[in-house]
């Protein structure tokens, strides 16, 4: 996906999360993020925002430190002016982004065409992800574009599988695990070797895997982020369940 593409689904996916956190309320439970409330994915998501925009507008050459979690869900905002801020904070970002120099050079922590690149793809998907987490504690389940969820998978499999904070250790080496998006036709493979993640996209090519998890881009972006079970997202897993338990156990992706 292009940057534009980002920027606009970060924009999307900004105000679907406002709508919903409004629908349930300040004080509902966020299932997926127990024992977290609406106020507090509110308060979260809008300090990433903040976050992340700082990186295009200040161009630090390292990672911009920020407070812990248990700081910023005691943020600055107030309940009766949360919303607003939130939405606040997110139409900024994305103005930021979108007029940004392309050229922009600021730190990153993944790879990436651009540094801009990151971070419209990167706050794309945090945005869609804690929709999913808004639209949860108003009951219902969010249905992303398929080719939005294949491009947030691989970011999630391509990128953060291989961070070094995120590895399961020994015991799934020589596995592999296959995740195929039957709507889009994108497939990637994760192999484990000397306790480290080994994830690259399927070429068609690769060796047979141990186990394989199938489901619409949609779908598999959820189960993969945790935030539905198979069943409930039309997932199937088949084959030795070992490696995938692996996964969804270290990359676990947490402020800080």
């Amino acid at each position: 996906m292009e940057i534009a593409e980002h920027v606009k689904a970060l924009r999307r996916e900004g105000e679907w999360l406002a709508d919903a956190a409004e629908r349930a309320g300040l004080d509902a439970t966020v299932p997926p993020c127990a024992p977290w409330q609406v106020k507090d994915l509110l308060r979260h998501t809008g300090y990433v925002h903040r976050w992340a925009a700082r990186h295009i507008t200040e161009c630090p050459d390292q990672i911009i430190d920020g407070p812990s979690e248990e700081e910023i869900l005691r943020g600055d905002a107030d309940d009766a002016g949360l919303l607003a801020w939130f939405r606040d904070g997110h139409a900024a970002l994305a103005q930021t982004l979108a007029t940004a120099d392309p050229a922009v050079a600021c730190a990153t922590f993944m790879p990436a065409p651009s540094p801009l690149a990151f971070w419209a793809r990167r706050q794309a998907h945090e945005t869609a992800i804690h929709r999913a987490d808004a639209d949860s504690a108003a009951g219902t389940m969010p249905e992303y574009e398929p080719r939005f969820a294949a491009d947030g998978i691989d970011e999630l499999i391509t990128g953060f599988g291989r961070r070094r904070k995120y590895q399961p250790g020994s015991n799934a080496d020589d596995t592999r695990l296959r995740v195929l998006a039957t709507d889009t036709g994108d497939a990637w493979l994760v192999e484990a070797h000397e306790g480290r993640l080994q994830p690259r996209r399927d070429a068609g090519d690769l060796q047979e895997a141990g186990c394989t998890v199938s489901g619409p881009a949609s779908g598999l972006y959820l189960y993969l982020w945790n935030r539905a079970d198979a069943a409930r997202a039309g997932v199937t897993v088949a084959g030795d369940p070992g490696l995938l338990s692996a996964w969804q156990s270290s990359v676990r992706v947490r402020w800080g």
